[in-house]
């Protein structure tokens, strides 16, 4: 297959009023930029005459049988047979024949350029008020702070990439979080990514856009959150066990009293609590990790590869035990305080300050010890798994 030197790839449901325009504008940059090129029109299922529209300007229409923005855009993408994509909607609201900034970048060497509408400019009513000012840009921040990258306009759906880098990408999503999921596995495979100033115009559509304003904005967030284990998991557990332990050391010993607030037994179990779930949540955010590294989600890294070569069974089962038999040396001398008092009625300040932590051992043993045989199991059948595809 001959290999050109763009693809302008364009998801289309139901597009007459606006396709056509879009269309003629491409071909406009396409003769500027003289440069050999096409125009892809995924279609995912239209019943007006988008399609004819497309055959009749000399568009390659791709059929996209999958329902979804993220289904049509991976049909006209892997279709495509440019050495660089440039990706946009089909309303109007960008206006392909000023690609020239992104397309420039492509050829500079980088692997995802990004359009940002917030430096390029916002004509008046191209974007909802909600999504202007809150959905956008928290969820531009969110993206920005857990996957360290530079992006301001996270959700723009005019950006180019190049073939190669997206098939590095895998990118698997159906729906709208496909724009998150192209950002994220970018920054996670250390690609080059830029952006440029672009403006956004309003769409010239007669019904409702395909945008969900409350479900996809879920759908992006949730997107993000699965995909960083660390602010998922890593950060709250460990701000969790350090509340926590700070807590213990605060309250094992005796009550404190803060001004009118006095600090007790009923505090010091929530602090026990805390390093309880605080481990779970760090264990759940190693499990996680190595998963996804198994998986090829996510690149190993010097860290997590020294973390997993100590992180043997062994090792486990003797912390695991160690913790197990702490909390059972605690339990038996809070029974013995149980005996020394006839089997009576018992001093809760003194009792429980043995019995909370001899069960909160005991819990963190037993969380140790399976968590390290789940982690056995899964490098078994990785490795399993490699041996059967090689």
């Amino acid at each position: 297959m001959e290999q050109l030197d763009l693809s302008i790839v364009m998801p289309c449901l139901n597009e007459e009023r606006t396709l056509g325009a879009c269309i003629r504008k491409a071909k406009t940059f396409i003769e500027k930029a003289g440069i050999n090129a096409e125009i892809v029109i995924s279609d995912n299922g239209s019943t007006d005459d988008s399609v004819r529209i497309s055959q009749e300007l000399g568009a390659r229409v791709v059929p996209a049988e999958k329902k979804g923005y993220g289904f049509a855009l991976m049909s006209g993408i892997e279709a495509a047979k440019g050495r660089y994509v440039i990706m946009g909607d089909a309303d109007d609201s960008y206006d392909f024949s000023e690609l020239s900034g992104i397309y420039g970048k492509l050829t500079e060497g980088y692997d995802l350029v990004m359009g940002n509408r917030f430096k390029g400019g916002i004509r008046p009513g191209a974007m909802p008020f909600l999504h202007r000012y809150l959905g956008n840009p928290v969820l531009s921040f969110v993206g920005r702070l857990f996957f360290n990258t530079g992006i301001g306009d996270f959700h723009c759906g005019l950006r180019g990439f190049s073939k190669n880098a997206y098939q590095r990408m895998g990118l698997c999503t159906g729906g709208m979080e496909f724009a998150s999921e192209m950002i994220v596995k970018s920054s996670i495979l250390g690609l080059k990514m830029a952006e440029v100033p672009i403006i956004l115009h309003p769409d010239g559509r007669d019904r409702k856009p395909h945008l969900r304003t409350w479900s996809d904005g879920w759908r992006h967030l949730r997107f993000m959150l699965l995909f960083s284990p660390a602010w998922l998991f890593l950060y709250p557990g460990l701000i969790l066990m350090a509340l926590g332990l700070v807590g213990t050391v605060m309250l094992s010993f005796q009550d404190l009293q803060l001004k009118h607030v006095r600090l007790g037994i009923s505090t010091l179990l929530f602090a026990y609590l805390f390093i309880i779930l605080g481990f779970q949540l760090v264990s759940f955010f190693i499990s996680s990790r190595i998963y996804s590294i198994h998986m090829g989600v996510f690149p190993q890294s010097p860290g997590m590869e020294k973390l997993q070569r100590n992180l043997s069974l062994e090792r486990g089962l003797i912390a695991g035990t160690l913790l197990l038999l702490t909390g059972a040396v605690l339990a038996f001398l809070s029974f013995f305080y149980w005996y020394s008092q006839g089997f009576g009625d018992l001093d809760p300040y003194h009792n429980l300050r043995l019995l909370f932590p001899a069960l909160t051992f005991i819990v963190l043993g037993v969380q140790i010890i399976l968590s390290s045989f789940f982690l056995s199991a899964l490098n078994i059948s990785t490795q399993h798994g490699r041996a059967v595809r090689q």
